[in-house]
């Protein structure tokens, strides 16, 4: 690669500015947001690849050919001021400020948001020797911004080890890596190349984030590498692609990562199903009577008296011997697939079936995709790529070919939706193709594989979404996918691959999840008890599942060394600890239904890290087991063998929090022992909270949650806030044309009283007419609701809520 030196101003196009560098490429520079910018710099002046598939900036999905990679739609494009003198170049808008320097280094700063609102701060800069390189044959670049030591790294989406990326190297490269070491092992299944980089000084903090809107595969080094002819610095290197970024200030690390998730076109609206208990593993598969083992799962949850929604059919089902051919029911197995959905619908389960974007080369079907050239081709022949696939060879689907995506999309229906399937969960999806020449349809515009392997799995959710949707038009989809990049977040729900299963993958996890959620997937979880390796003893499997109850993915599935299966039932003696597990998620459902709306409608992450909401405390940032499951919920996870107390910090937020099992209240900014007997999962609840909860415990079915409490957590003093709390039929598209039921609560907390005022939108009728007021036993304050006294477990009803316009 060579760096690039020296440039010269060509044109002002209106919110694009174009620069000429060294005679021979070109700079382009995006003002998007007040608070956004843009930076392209086209090798020799050229793109590399004229589209993207990542940026939704307005929340419209982008076309199945691409956005224009030159699009600033869906931007609000505001004024700023254009500042030209010797060797310098200034954009500024009313929040950021890009100074470009000569030779070419680029400088950012903001306006703070107090005091200094009027003064420009410093944010970040690139390094100033070499900052942004080229390559001189191949399109390989990098880009080096300056490290400092007040700055700290969050973000990458799925990586090992802590929260904190400080100091670390990591790959972006998608790979199967069952077994993975939770602490250390890199890369994994995903491609998300946005890190969060905070700066604080002074007493001042200041949050950015940079997004590399490139699917080749890439390397982020923030402190591992040490250069002596150069600064300190971080850096981004890729393989192939264009250099293409865009920057974005927000005062908090919050404030970035919504910016974020917005710019890759929000959360998916799951059904409500979709947040219960879904069993799964790939014994019963796998199993010659699979159909049997199948259905006696939902007697044993019966019988067990274990709530479930869903469950996922591991690919075994599509077996011939023991290899994996998508779209094929192994009907020795699985002698009825309409008979067993059937058993499961009856119970008010669903269905999600393993599918795989890889036909093995002895697939019944594989001559028949041959000939429609539906697969990716070798890069040097007209014949299908061949790619080593579950102990085997295959080809891969090609999802930028338009009749591959027809294809895919009459298969769901024919072979899935219309046997009684209700949901794809999109597997094995990493498109391990090391041809990375291996060329793809690209709609027409042929595309090698190396430039835009994260994209296949992506369009391949795609097509599932819309297979589904296109079958079922009223009904919100819901879709799983292991692998993906930037943008996966419109259509599914993910997790974090085959764990190993150990104490140490229960705990690094959470800080998995926890950089997922701050990258913009917000709708995430693990597969509870361990994957691979050997079966969790009855300890580990107690704590795994208290954690796995608050995720928004709650999955027990399992591969085991020994052929045993991971079920709540799998240790008698556990099991009444597991089944209150379950039992607290399933009271909770209300909660995360709310939270799962808020990602949706107000991109608000449902997992956060302490920090999330209290910044200011600077304790919140020091590496932890706990998290926040929305504002409200500490979740204090045991995850050290044999812990029976449990050290928690309570983050400082002014009005303290309440211990869930007690109802003792703690002033926060302090550190508390809390008992953590192996029954019991250690909670505590922010002062000032209100939660719905739910005491139907069994699948979603909201004519059936006929009981919903109002659980509210005053104010150990005074204070107030605002509420907002959602629900609907939980599975179709009416919320959107006013079929929802929204409460808004303004909660005022003083010495003397509490009081709530409580308004109602929406039209749709709930099973309850009535919430059940719960309060901690110890509050003596009298509660007015809409000015009405009432007392602690009255009900109050829904009529009587202030009737506004949603």
């Amino acid at each position: 690669m060579k760096s690039i030196k020296n440039w010269r101003f060509v044109e002002d196009k209106g919110n694009h500015l174009i620069l000429e560098c060294d005679g021979l490429h070109r700079l382009n520079v995006f003002v998007l947001e007040h608070n956004m910018m843009r930076v392209l710099i086209e090798n020799k002046s050229e793109l590399r690849l004229n589209r993207t598939w990542s940026i939704a900036q307005d929340k419209q999905d982008v076309s199945w050919e691409g956005r224009d990679r030159l699009s600033k739609a869906g931007f609000t494009l505001p004024t700023y001021r254009l500042i030209e003198s010797d060797n310098r170049l200034r954009i500024e808008t009313d929040t950021l400020a890009l100074t470009i320097h000569q030779p070419l280094w680029l400088e950012w700063e903001y306006k703070g948001t107090r005091a200094e609102a009027d003064v420009w701060l410093p944010l970040c800069k690139d390094r100033k020797t070499g900052a942004y390189s080229v390559g001189v044959k191949d399109h390989a670049h990098a880009h080096y911004i300056n490290r400092l030591p007040q700055e700290t790294y969050y973000g990458l989406g799925e990586k090992t080890g802590d929260l904190n990326r400080t100091g670390r190297r990591f790959e972006m490269r998608n790979l199967d890596a069952m077994g993975y070491n939770a602490k250390e092992t890199d890369p994994l299944y995903k491609h998300i190349p946005f890190y969060i980089s905070r700066r604080e000084e002074a007493g001042r903090a200041a949050s950015v984030g940079v997004f590399y809107d490139n699917l080749a595969n890439c390397w982020f080094d923030l402190g591992n590498e040490l250069d002596n002819y150069h600064v300190p610095y971080r850096s981004y290197r890729a393989e192939d692609g264009d250099l293409d970024y865009y920057l974005f200030y927000g005062e908090k690390v919050a404030d970035v990562s919504k910016q974020f998730v917005r710019l890759t076109g929000g959360t998916a609206f799951g059904p409500k199903w979709s947040l219960g208990y879904s069993g799964s593993t790939m014994q019963y598969t796998d199993a010659p009577n699979a159909q049997e083992l199948l259905e006696s799962f939902v007697d044993q949850c019966a019988a067990h008296v274990l709530p479930c929604d869903s469950f996922q059919l591991s690919s075994g089902y599509t077996s011939i011997g023991n290899k994996r051919y998508v779209f094929n029911w192994n009907t020795d197995k699985v002698p009825d697939p309409i008979g067993m959905s059937g058993k499961f619908h009856q119970a008010g389960l669903k269905l999600a079936a393993n599918i795989k974007p890889c036909l093995l080369h002895d697939h019944p079907r594989f001559e028949e995709v041959k000939q429609q050239a539906l697969f990716i081709k070798d890069s040097e022949s007209e014949q299908p790529e061949n790619s080593v696939f579950w102990d085997a060879e295959g080809s891969h689907l090609d999802f930028t070919n338009p009749h591959t995506v027809s294809w895919w999309k009459s298969n769901v229906t024919e072979q899935l939706l219309e046997k009684g399937i209700d949901s794809t969960w999109n597997d094995n999806n990493e498109y391990e193709i090391w041809d990375k020449h291996a060329r793809c349809d690209g709609f027409g515009d042929e595309i090698p594989i190396g430039l835009i392997r994260p994209l296949q799995p992506l369009l391949m959710m795609r097509a599932s979404y819309e297979a589904q949707t296109e079958f079922a038009p009223s009904l919100r989809p819901f879709l799983i996918s292991r692998s993906g990049c930037p943008g996966m977040n419109r259509y599914v729900q993910t997790w974090t691959g085959d764990n190993r299963t150990n104490w140490g993958s229960l705990r690094y996890n959470i800080r998995m999840g926890l950089g997922m959620s701050l990258s913009g997937l917000y709708n995430i979880g693990h597969d509870v008890g361990g994957f691979s390796g050997e079966r969790p003893d009855p300890e580990l499997f107690v704590r795994w599942v208290q954690n796995g109850v608050m995720h928004p993915r709650f999955t027990i599935h399992s591969w085991n060394d020994d052929g045993s299966v991971n079920e709540p039932w799998m240790f008698p003696d556990v099991t009444p600890m597991i089944r209150d597990a379950m039992v607290l998620r399933y009271r909770l459902y209300p909660y995360l239904y709310n939270l799962l709306w808020k990602a949706h409608a107000q991109d608000e992450p449902m997992l956060r890290p302490t920090f999330l909401d209290h910044e200011h405390d600077a304790e919140t940032f020091k590496e932890c087991d706990d998290f926040l499951l929305g504002e409200d919920i500490l979740v204090a996870s045991v995850v050290d063998e044999g812990q029976r107390e449990r050290s928690v910090y309570l983050p400082d937020n002014a009005s303290g929090w309440y211990d869930f099992a007690t109802n003792e209240w703690h002033q926060g900014g302090q550190t508390i022992i809390l008992a953590a007997p192996l029954a019991r999962l250690p909670l505590l609840i922010r002062a000032g909270s209100v939660l719905p909860t739910s005491e139907r415990i069994g699948y979603a079915d909201a004519a059936q949650d006929s009981v919903r409490n109002l659980c509210i957590y005053p104010f150990h003093t005074v204070g107030q806030r605002s509420i907002t709390i959602f629900d609907d039929d939980g599975e179709t598209t009416r919320y959107q044309t006013g079929q929802y039921s929204a409460l808004s609560i303004e909660f005022v907390c003083d010495l003397e009283r509490i009081d709530m005022t409580i308004q109602h939108s929406g039209e749709y009728q709930t099973a309850y007419d009535a919430l059940h007021i719960r309060l901690p036993e110890e509050e003596l304050r009298p509660v007015f609701i809409n000015k009405k006294p009432y007392k602690n477990g009255q009900t109050w009803p829904l009529s009587e809520s202030i009737q506004t316009q949603g």
